[in-house]
């Protein structure tokens, strides 16, 4: 079999690499699985949009989704199996793939359940399209077997997450001017820093939060307006926030309620570099991890709860230091970039075969697999 990997962003995967070499930022994930399944990497935005493209996009995608999937399908048979990060790109390629030579087409479902992706999915007749549908929560993988009425050998509940232990590690803090207790935090996915300002408002620490980036700003939703005297917020770059992470006494991840897993990468991230956590309770692999006691877990829209946890572990630091080197063991073991690659690399070949291209798997993980651009003959 010919492996594809279709991202539905364009990554600068050679400076990603680069930088990974060069300790600035973290592995991609899906570079390094390229490598592992001799995969060819398509990245939209390379494509001339048309006004077909425009349309479809109407309903689901964008134009340089459907671009990119007008120029692949035609060149994918049967031979090929075709792995698509989102449903965006995914649903396209879906669409537009020859039925009398299909490719086997593997689509990582995000948000199934909201009502544009419902009526694509009926729309374009997806569940005919679709060979598997991978998701990482069992809420979204039963949504889609009662929903399309599929079998359950064609819905895959991929559990793995990636942390590039390499990048992410413990280390002294480096804060000369820490005078007081430090809250670290970060992310804008179904964040909630309204509920983590009106907990630390009244507590004697200093709160920093990563949860501004060049390419999207926090909406009023996520952020309030006018942050408490004790909490900033602004940008870091990869290796900032990895020193925000050192330098905090706890992390804590404030989430809006939700379904889709939001707060994982955070969460790992942190774990890696051995800090205790504070998470906002929501259903899957988080409430697991709650349970199990890696980390302590509040209600939505709890300030109370909040408070009350981090105060809890500021005034036990060997709670603290526990709960921490807890979940420092569980990433190194269980969750992080080697045992993802090699995780997600066996659930495609184990059902579609090992590529036609390789006999061996590399032991050692090089920086970056091949990239495919409009260029392609």
């Amino acid at each position: 079999m010919r492996y594809h990997i279709v991202l539905n962003h364009p990554f600068e995967l050679d400076k990603i690499a680069q930088d990974a070499d060069n300790d600035r930022r973290p592995r991609h994930c899906m570079s390094d699985s390229a490598l592992l399944l001799d995969a060819t990497i398509h990245l939209p935005g390379h494509d001339p949009v048309s006004i077909a493209d425009k349309v479809c996009s109407k309903l689901v995608g964008r134009p340089q989704d459907w671009a990119l999937a007008r120029r692949l399908a035609p060149q994918l048979t049967r031979d090929d199996v075709v792995f698509c990060i989102g449903e965006t790109v995914g649903y396209a390629i879906a669409f537009l793939r020859d039925p009398k030579n299909a490719p086997k087409l593997v689509v990582f479902m995000h948000n199934p359940d909201r009502p544009r992706a419902r009526l694509a999915l009926k729309t374009f007749g997806l569940k005919h399209r679709i060979d598997v549908f991978m998701t990482n929560t069992a809420c979204k993988a039963e949504f889609l077997k009662d929903y399309l009425q599929l079998p359950p050998e064609r819905v895959s509940l991929f559990l793995e997450q990636h942390t590039d232990i390499r990048f992410f590690t413990p280390s002294q803090s480096l804060s000369t001017e820490k005078k007081r207790p430090l809250i670290g935090s970060g992310g804008l996915e179904s964040r909630d820093y309204h509920t983590l300002a009106a907990a630390v408002q009244d507590l004697d620490v200093d709160v920093r939060v990563s949860a501004v980036s060049p390419d999207a700003k926090a909406s009023s939703r996520v952020m309030p307006s006018v942050l408490p005297s004790n909490m900033v917020c602004r940008y870091h770059d990869f290796r900032e926030l990895r020193q925000l992470y050192r330098d905090s006494d706890v992390v804590v991840i404030s989430l809006q309620d939700h379904n889709y897993q939001a707060g994982l990468t955070t969460l790992f991230e942190a774990f890696a570099c051995r800090r205790p956590v504070i998470m906002t309770r929501t259903p899957g692999l988080v409430e697991d991890l709650i349970d199990q006691g890696y980390m302590i877990g509040v209600k939505p829209n709890d300030p109370t709860g909040m408070k009350a946890a981090i105060a809890d572990l500021l005034d036990h630091p060997e709670k603290a230091e526990a709960l921490a080197q807890k979940g420092y063991d569980f990433v190194m073991n269980q969750h992080n970039h080697n045992v993802f690659i090699h995780a997600f690399a066996n659930a495609l070949t184990s059902r579609f075969g090992v590529p036609s291209r390789s006999s061996v798997a590399p032991v050692e993980i090089p920086a970056l697999g091949k990239i495919a651009t409009a260029v392609e003959s």
